[in-house]
């Protein structure tokens, strides 16, 4: 997971969007993103990333998790590295800038422009205001249902999941996003709010595959990320907070990231709605 998006029951929750119980990577609204400038909905269904192919892999050797806020801190430091520089380079591809996300790895209570943390249920999220990833070094395993630490994929995916959303908002798809949040119903916001939350979990997916020459994803670590983005979906909460995606959704765009890693497969702006709920 990595942070947790709110129920969508005002619009005030727009404001401090981030932070939910079950999904799994939260967003908080870019600055000016509601407010001022706007995005064509070409930004987000033919934008150029989609054409970029896969991901280069550079090769991602991830240190072994052991018990305490250190080793975790280590394993999410090097795996943003990696992230940085496989972004960096796939932006470079249409001649775009990227800058990486700041980064705040948590051990104790906090605040960002998106709002306080830690929340319950919640573990990580971004702040498109300040363009920062939080994630807690304790709560990302408090919040995985006690999986064992040996199971790096389950983390690494929030982390990437989470930087999935940096990527959105470089790429002017946040933006979008938000402004179909703003202005339609709850029905059509909280479908909006799947798109974004979904196409994170591609670009997730499309990462670990790129690198699974040097990740360690035997078959063990595959079955125990996808079982627990299975867990996470949203189908039991009332219809106004379903802003994540079921369980089959949240699990199967990782999976079609992770199987097809071109980012063309990752465009949810045009898929079925059915494919989002």
């Amino acid at each position: 997971m990595a942070g947790v998006v709110g129920g969508l029951t005002s619009l005030v929750v727009l404001a401090i969007l981030g932070f939910s119980l079950l999904g799994d990577g939260g967003i908080g609204p870019r600055a000016g993103a509601v407010s001022g400038g706007t995005a064509s909905r070409e930004t987000a269904t033919a934008n150029r990333l989609y054409g970029t192919g896969a991901l280069t892999p550079v090769r991602c050797a991830l240190p072994p998790i052991s018990d305490g806020a250190a080793s975790m801190r280590r394993f999410m430091d090097v795996l943003s590295d990696c992230l940085d520089t496989v972004w960096t380079r796939q932006f470079s591809k249409i001649d775009a800038r990227f800058d990486p996300p700041k980064r705040v790895f948590w051990e104790e209570a906090g605040r960002s422009p998106c709002g306080t943390y830690p929340s319950p249920g919640a573990s990580a999220f971004y702040c498109p205001a300040n363009n920062t990833m939080y994630v807690g070094l304790r709560h990302i395993v408090q919040t995985s249902g006690g999986e064992p630490l040996s199971h790096f994929a389950v983390f690494a995916r929030v982390i990437a999941h989470e930087y999935g959303h940096h990527v959105q908002d470089r790429a002017g798809i946040l933006l979008y996003g938000h402004q179909e949040m703003e202005r339609a119903d709850v029905a059509a916001r909280t479908e909006a709010s799947r798109r974004i939350e979904l196409q994170a979990q591609c670009f997730a997916g499309a990462f670990l595959g790129a690198e699974r020459a040097t990740l360690p994803m035997t078959r063990e670590q595959y079955v125990a990320m996808v079982l627990d983005v299975r867990g996470r979906g949203d189908e039991r909460l009332p219809p106004d907070q379903r802003d994540h995606g079921s369980g089959r959704n949240y699990a199967g765009w990782v999976i079609r990231g992770y199987e097809g890693r071109r980012l063309e497969v990752c465009n949810t702006w045009t898929a079925s709605s059915a494919s989002v709920r």
